[in-house]
């Protein structure tokens, strides 16, 4: 196996010389730098990153975990953007900070967990990142001394550094533009209703009515899937509910864009067309159903990505004093789904 003094003898230069390469812990001439760089890679030399490690204390690598830390139901299927993205955008930050990435699955139990953290440990990770699937509050198993943990998409009570989407926000925010194109009648179709996500979007749309000063019509909202099950029969009777009424919606705000693409269909199975006839809007930015669509969906980000960028920089910061959440702000995509509606239509 090759080692650091046989790469310093083909360099002709000293051991500590190529250390300092390595480490880039102290000034190095170019010339001198190039000449080591030469050597290692006429030799295949492969520094150890676990020596490394022992000296500086730093191994370089970040722990993500992701699955579920308790059992969940089999009806749990809420189809909204992957928690892939959640750990793509933890991979450009790790990148961009230098980093490596280990990524590991719970097999959806708190055993599970708890080993990978003892996992993580034992290669001496700088950090761990758990990914939750949707926005949720959780409880973590107990949990050795361990290196620093940052909760991504999900919460607890005991104020473990977290990242979340502000899906107040978002909805929000959407509903903003979609009333500054001349609607006020807008429907909401919901997720069920005892998720946070649903909760905290419907006080977004409710605020941004408010804010034009429009009333709150409960009969404009509804549930499209009253479990996690996606039944399509419950989303059948939510658009029945808000259409079916003597001064119906222009506009219709779906959950997520699965729901809005279900929507889309059930729409033109009855005659009405989007958007000439029916704005319909979605949420998540899931760009492989908006921009499949036609046309092409309206719909309020889930800033997956740079969630991830901000779990990262916040362990790396070692912000553990933090005892809120915080809270990324997605932005509206705003496509072809969505018309204006001019007054006395």
């Amino acid at each position: 196996m090759t080692t650091i003094y046989d790469v310093a003898r083909l360099a002709g230069v000293s051991p500590k010389t190529v250390s300092r390469v390595l480490n880039n812990d102290a000034p190095v001439k170019d010339a001198t730098r190039q000449a080591v760089q030469q050597a290692m890679a006429e030799l295949g030399y492969v520094p150890s990153l676990a020596a490394r490690a022992l000296r500086s204390q730093r191994s370089g690598l970040i722990g993500v975990i992701t699955g579920n830390i308790a059992p969940m139901p089999q009806e749990v299927n809420l189809r909204g953007l992957p928690d892939t993205f959640l750990v793509q955008g933890t991979q450009k930050a790790a990148n961009d900070a230098g980093k490596t990435l280990m990524v590991a699955d719970t097999g959806g139990t708190a055993d599970g967990f708890v080993q990978l953290v003892r996992l993580f440990q034992q290669y001496r990770a700088e950090g761990i990142i758990y990914v939750s699937e949707f926005h949720q509050e959780i409880e973590l198993p107990t949990l050795p001394e361990c290196c620093p943990i940052v909760l991504l998409n999900c919460f607890d009570q005991k104020h473990t550094p977290a990242v979340l989407p502000d899906d107040a926000f978002g909805q929000y925010e959407l509903v903003c533009q979609i009333l500054a194109q001349g609607h006020r009648r807008i429907a909401y179709i919901t997720l069920p209703e005892n998720i946070i996500a649903t909760q905290l979007r419907l006080q977004g749309y409710r605020a941004a009515l408010a804010e034009a000063n429009i009333a709150f019509d409960e009969k404009l909202v509804a549930t499209g899937y009253t479990d996690r099950s996606n039944n399509i029969q419950d989303l059948w009777q939510a658009l029945d509910r808000v259409l079916n009424q003597p001064n119906p919606p222009t506009a219709l705000c779906c959950g997520n864009d699965e729901m809005a693409m279900r929507v889309y269909g059930m729409l033109r199975t009855q005659g009405i067309r989007v958007p000439q006839a029916m704005s319909v809007a979605g949420y998540d930015n899931h760009s492989q159903i908006a921009e499949a669509l036609y046309p092409e969906l309206t719909t309020a980000e889930l800033p997956y990505v740079e969630m991830g960028r901000k779990a990262v920089k916040l362990l790396l910061e070692k912000q553990q004093h933090q005892t809120t959440p915080h809270c990324v702000q997605g932005e509206t995509i705003w496509r072809n789904s969505v018309l204006p509606r001019h007054w006395g239509q």
